[in-house]
């Protein structure tokens, strides 16, 4: 074939490309979309999961679904996502575990690789998270709760659902940022945690705020600070960590929503797009909120910086507090 024929050849192919990709998005999709949830259901994870897989069957005119595969704190289900055929109809949604922290906490490494394996889509949601001490436990506030760790090292215990959850990783950054020493009691799942904080077998916890709301209102326990940036709208008279001194602190949980890398990009694009629709609407802005929970604002790159930023700071809170996982 002449150089010149090859070349056109060339170009006439890119440019077929080019145009049928926009064609394979706007006929996207032709039928049922997973959405896998690496968790049990009933959690929060879920919950999200299923509002916007509801969401998503109404407006993409396809039935969207959601399938639980839990195992190994999200990586049996994460990994059957990052292995499945990158065509849009397998996705992910999953709390931080198998994106950003798992990486770090398992000692043994992971079955795929959360920078490589997955394209980011959005980010759903952020979950507040609130330290709450036994009503019993002499302090109001952040500021006396550090002071009564400084006067009584190695005396008080942190309750968290397991070595490098959440509310274990977010102990651990309180542990180091206010420079005292408190003892970690991992349990078997957050809500024996909650109960011995409740009975009083240990004197501190960090969780969620949507399922440690009943617990606040009824004097169960109490709520000292709210663990991210800004005050929750669900309890907007609770002050955050930093206003209470430690300047810098930030932990909160969230849901990410990804695909298997390769999808082809205006597949994801187009999930992207309807995923931000959905989280303006007033009816999902006010379910995600009753949930204790705030809407998410980033997408795609944006989505993935955050997925960078928090691997850097989990990852690091991980090395330094030795949390394992096997």
């Amino acid at each position: 074939m002449p150089v010149f024929a090859f070349r056109f050849a060339s170009v006439l192919l890119l440019a077929i490309a080019a145009m049928a990709a926009p064609a394979a998005a706007q006929s996207y999709p032709q039928r049922v979309v997973r959405i896998v949830n690496p968790f049990p259901p009933g959690g929060s994870v879920d919950t999200m999961a299923r509002i916007l897989a509801q969401k998503l069957s109404e407006s993409l005119g396809q039935q969207v679904i959601v399938e639980n595969r839990a195992g190994a704190g999200g990586n049996v289900g994460a990994e059957a996502v990052a292995k499945s055929e990158p065509d849009g109809y397998t996705l992910l949604f999953t709390a931080p575990g198998p994106l950003v922290v798992n990486q770090t906490l398992f000692v043994n490494g992971l079955p795929y690789d959360p920078a490589k394996d997955f394209a980011p889509i959005a980010l759903f949601g952020t979950a507040p998270i609130v330290l709450m001490v036994n009503p019993a436990v002499p302090a109001k506030n952040v500021k006396e709760l550090i002071a009564l760790a400084k006067k009584q090292p190695g005396k008080l215990n942190f309750a968290s659902a397991g070595p490098g959850s959440t509310n274990h990783l977010s102990g651990e950054l309180f542990k180091s940022m206010a420079k005292i020493d408190v003892v970690h009691v991992p349990y078997r799942g957050a809500g024996p945690a909650m109960n011995d904080l409740v009975g009083g077998h240990v004197q501190m916890f960090f969780d969620l705020l949507p399922v440690s709301i009943p617990q606040i209102k009824t004097g169960k326990v109490r709520a000292l600070a709210n663990a991210g940036a800004k005050r929750p709208s669900a309890l907007p008279d609770l002050p955050t960590m930093a206003e209470q001194g430690l300047a810098g602190y930030d932990a909160s949980s969230w849901y990410g929503f990804v695909a298997p890398a390769r999808t082809p990009d205006a597949v994801v694009a187009k999930l992207a797009d309807e995923t931000q629709k959905i989280l303006k609407q007033p009816d999902v802005i006010a379910r995600i909120r009753e949930l204790g929970a705030e809407p998410g604002t980033a997408f795609r790159a944006d989505f993935a910086a955050f997925m960078r930023k928090e691997a850097e700071k989990w990852g690091e809170v991980i090395r330094v507090s030795g949390a394992k996982a096997e």
